[in-house]
C-alpha cells in the first residue's frame, strides 16, 4: 500500500504525462455527467493503466483501428468501447498524441445524483439484457435496493450509471461545459491512501498481465472485486 500524492490542479498536465502516473493521480478526481438541472457526480476510486502499442494487454497492440482510434488522440479525451453489446467502458486518453495510452475508469463512488444513477442502471439493463426485459419489476427492485457504493463499481457499471454511450468516444473530458467531464479532486479532500496490483481480465498478455497497473482507493467500498482486492 502506498500513500497517494496530490494530483496537479491542472488535469491536462497530469494526463499529458506517463499513463501510470495518470492512473494513480486520477484517484479522487470527479466524473461528472449533466448540468445543474440534473447532475451525476462520482469520485473515481479505481483505475487501470494501458501504455501504448507495446503493452500486450492494450487495445492498441494491433495498431490503430476504427475501434481504438480515439486512443491515439490528445490527452484528456475519452476512449469509449463496447463489450458484448451490453456494456460501455470509459477510458481517459493520456500521454502525447499517437502514444495510444489510456486509463480505464474501473469504479466510481457516487457523490451526487444517486437517483439518476439508479434510473440509468435500470434503463441500460432493460435495453441490453433479455432477462431484465422479461422481468422488469424484479430488475427494477434489484437496482432500487443496490447499495449506493455498488452503483458504479466495475467498468460496465460506470458506463451504465453515467449513461456513457458510443457517441461519447473522442469527446474532450476536460471541457468544463462538456456533458461528460473530469474535475480535479477538491483541494479540501485529503489525498487518499492507494494500493496497486495486476490488471483484471488480461491473462492473455503474458508478463504484461502481472504489471501492477491497477490502482484503487483503499478505504472505498465502491472498488470492484478484481484481483488483489
Amino acid at each position: 500500500m502506498e500513500a497517494g500524492g496530490d494530483p496537479p490542479a491542472d488535469l491536462l498536465s497530469l494526463l499529458a504525462g506517463p499513463v501510470v502516473d495518470a492512473a494513480r493521480g486520477l484517484l479522487g478526481a470527479w466524473l461528472v455527467r449533466g448540468d445543474a438541472a440534473s447532475v451525476r457526480i462520482g469520485r473515481i476510486v479505481e483505475t487501470e493503466a494501458y501504455d501504448g502499442s507495446e503493452d500486450l494487454a492494450s487495445h492498441a497492440r494491433f495498431g490503430r483501428t476504427t475501434r481504438n482510434g480515439s486512443m491515439f488522440g490528445p490527452p484528456g479525451h475519452a476512449y469509449v468501447y463496447g463489450v458484448y453489446g451490453m456494456h460501455t467502458c470509459l477510458n481517459v486518453v493520456c500521454g502525447p498524441p499517437d502514444r495510444a495510452a489510456a486509463v480505464l475508469v474501473r469504479a466510481v463512488e457516487p457523490v451526487a445524483g444517486v437517483a439518476e444513477m439508479r434510473e440509468a442502471r435500470r434503463s441500460r439493463g432493460l435495453a441490453t439484457r433479455r432477462a431484465e426485459r422479461d422481468a422488469p419489476d424484479r430488475a427494477a427492485a434489484r437496482i432500487a435496493t443496490l447499495p449506493v457504493a455498488r452503483l458504479a463499481s466495475g467498468p460496465g457499471n460506470v458506463g451504465a450509471a453515467f449513461s456513457i454511450v458510443p457517441v461519447d468516444d473522442g469527446h474532450d473530458l476536460l471541457d468544463p461545459a462538456g456533458p461528460l467531464r473530469l474535475v480535479a479532486r477538491p483541494s479540501a479532500e485529503p489525498a487518499p491512501a492507494v494500493a496497486s496490483g495486476p490488471r483484471v481480465g488480461v491473462t492473455f498478455a503474458g508478463a504484461w498481465a502481472e504489471r501492477p497497473w491497477r490502482f484503487w482507493v483503499v478505504a472505498s467500498t465502491a472498488v470492484s472485486s478484481g484481483r488483489g482486492r
